[in-house]
């Protein structure tokens, strides 16, 4: 194979999608409103995590300091929400992060965050549905697992599921139903769930306030010894640690907030609505840091309320609510809490399932995915066939298989998608060419989308002054733009070998180890040197309705906590993304990358060239 051969490959897998904003062309129904996209978010996001996970983490890594650990991830999420937010408003189209990284970064990872993103929606909606399956037959008594376990259970450990969940298959398929009929009808269902569920977290939080002691939130050891005393059963009493307000030290807040990172995770589903929303350039901002900061004040509070109900080392990590006010003597409030559950779970299960037909639509119609995925039903404007096959795929998963293994996957798809979005900002902000139109921006801001005339200037021979723009440009060239492009580039790279030391060699910089220390800090300056680099590019002027501020800080620092945040997962974890990503890769090569939309103009450019050529030569 030639060089030229490789060069033009090469090409193909950077170049850039090109796209329009004339509404014409979408074939979804405008629906949706802002206060449908906040509740889309609020309903997605605040899930099961409320339930069980504040619980889970007080007890096993923090303590009452848990109201921390979900404060710092409440900010690193909002920093995510704030890059998701100026693409909502620059890049109108459905399609959320995939959509980004094709605008900006080029094909390859726009697939691979496309892919990333359809393996972390069926996931979590295979095991959001069975949670909910769960969550329910622990109401009834435990009477559909019983049967199904004397009945129709499996026998292959670590593989299967102990028994075929034929309830949560059920739920997916009415789900998938709902979805296929229509937009407006599936919002006005999440509406509903999201109203109760945020009641009932109104009701936990006020009544742990009522009912709790601020002696929980200062314990000694003598308290545990007495409590610990006083049961009969000590087999779900947790480890005390060193008591007070942060009894596993500053190592368990940041293992708490990795963990409660997660439960940030589903807003990122109200970038995948461009095409649904009535005003998205306004609407999308606007939804997605309002759900963010109604889910950080649930967290916050609910966590908060609940350690101070119960000792933290009493808490049990599986249901934490309801054993709570039964501590409390507040017992028949359990139902309340497991109608909250279940409303919460449905509209976590609805979140899950909304964004990824949409996702899979979208690549579809850009080619990279089978075609036939990209069709509209006329009359429910809706993805009907992407909605299907992903809620059959979904159904079997949660149908067949044990989720437990799998459910950190979920986290690499999102943090790699979150990392990428927030790598687009921080390059697109600084390019010549930015993807608006002026009749779009005319129509929605009365005034014209800013063009620069980098496409027709000869371009500048790179020297070692354009790195600080000694020049004094005003406005983004084609080598101030690819100076920024290889600076994130290379600035990515240093934060996975910071993050990978931070993760591998923690304690011994915690211990003073002088070797690690040093290369902590000799990587953190270059990480500084570089974000001068690129502070110090000229930035394009071009008018949005939201601005992510204090660039190239804030998206540069984002990526560094979800790369730090991707380090985290085990090495298992890792083995099981690259064989997801081998079998995405092998469909990208054999078709994506040979009949993507991008791929046939490139072809009919050509085409139409040699024709020109050949009629003057004639």
């Amino acid at each position: 194979m030639s060089s030229n051969c490789i060069a033009s490959f090469g090409k193909k897998l950077i170049r850039r999608r090109v796209i329009s904003f004339d509404d014409k062309e979408t074939s979804f129904a405008r629906c949706l409103t802002t206060l449908d996209l906040t509740a889309l978010g609020v309903g997605s996001t605040l899930g099961a995590g409320v339930y069980v996970l504040a619980g889970e983490v007080a007890k096993k890594s923090a303590g009452p300091s848990i109201v921390l650990c979900f404060l710092a991830a409440a900010l690193s999420s909002v920093l995510a929400g704030l890059c998701y937010a100026e693409f909502g408003a620059r890049v109108p189209k459905t399609g959320s992060a995939y959509l980004y990284s094709y605008v900006t970064v080029g094909e390859i990872w726009a697939f691979t965050t496309g892919w990333n993103l359809i393996l972390s929606y069926v996931l979590g909606t295979a095991s959001v549905a069975r949670a909910w399956s769960s969550t329910f037959d622990d109401l009834i008594g435990s009477h559909i697992s019983n049967f199904f376990k004397a009945n129709v259970s499996f026998k292959i450990e670590n593989v299967l599921a102990e028994y075929p969940d034929f309830f949560a298959v059920i739920l997916i398929i009415l789900l998938t139903a709902l979805l296929a009929i229509g937009v407006s009808e599936s919002a006005l269902v999440n509406k509903i769930f999201t109203a109760i569920n945020l009641l009932v977290l109104a009701f936990v939080i006020v009544s742990g306030f009522v009912k709790g002691d601020l002696t929980n939130w200062n314990l000694t050891k003598e308290h545990y010894e007495n409590l610990t005393a006083q049961l009969t059963n000590s087999t779900g009493i947790g480890s005390f640690g060193s008591g007070g307000f942060t009894p596993f030290g500053f190592g368990g807040v940041a293992t708490g907030a990795a963990a409660c990172f997660y439960a940030f995770v589903g807003f990122d589903c109200i970038a995948t609505t461009g095409e649904e929303a009535k005003n998205p350039q306004k609407s999308i901002p606007i939804s997605i840091i309002i759900s963010l900061l109604i889910c950080f004040v649930a967290y916050f509070g609910v966590s908060a309320a609940l350690t101070l109900m119960m000792p933290y080392f009493l808490l049990n990590d599986k249901s934490p609510l309801p054993d709570a006010f039964k501590y409390v003597g507040w017992e028949p409030a359990r139902y309340i809490v497991a109608i909250g559950s279940l409303c919460a779970l449905s509209t976590s299960l609805l979140g899950s399932m909304f964004p990824m037909p949409r996702v899979i639509y979208a690549m579809a119609e850009d080619g990279l995915l089978f075609k036939s995925l990209a069709k509209v039903n006329k009359r429910t404007k809706t993805p009907l066939i992407a909605t299907i096959v992903s809620g059959v795929i979904s159904a079997i998963m949660a149908f067949l298989f044990e989720l437990n293994v799998l459910v950190e996957l979920m986290s690499i798809g999102t943090l790699l998608a979150y990392s990428l979005v927030a790598a687009c900002v921080a390059i697109l902000r600084y390019q010549p060419d930015q993807p608006c139109s002026d009749t779009e921006m005319e129509r929605l801001n009365g005034e014209e989308c800013e063009k620069e005339a980098a496409t027709s200037e000869p371009e500048k021979s790179f020297q070692l002054k354009h790195l600080l723009n000694l020049d004094g440009d005003d406005s983004p060239t084609r080598t101030s733009g690819r100076i920024v492009y290889g600076s994130v580039s290379v600035i990515s790279v240093v934060f996975i070998f910071l993050c990978l030391v931070l993760a591998l060699k923690i304690d011994a910089i915690l211990e003073g180890n002088a070797v690690w220390i040093s290369l902590c800090a000799v990587l953190a300056l270059m990480a500084i040197g570089i974000t001068i680099v690129i502070w110090r590019q000229p930035e394009n002027k071009t008018h949005l309705n939201f601005k992510v501020p204090a660039l190239p800080v804030l998206p540069l620092f984002n990526v560094f906590i979800n790369v730090y945040f991707m380090m985290q997962l085990n090495v298992w974890t890792w083995v099981r993304f690259l064989i997801w990503m081998a079998i995405g890769f092998l469909i990208y090569f054999v078709y994506g990358v040979w009949n993507s939309v991008e791929e046939k103009n490139s072809k009919e450019k050509t085409s139409n060239t040699e024709y020109k050529g050949h009629s003057c030569s004639a």
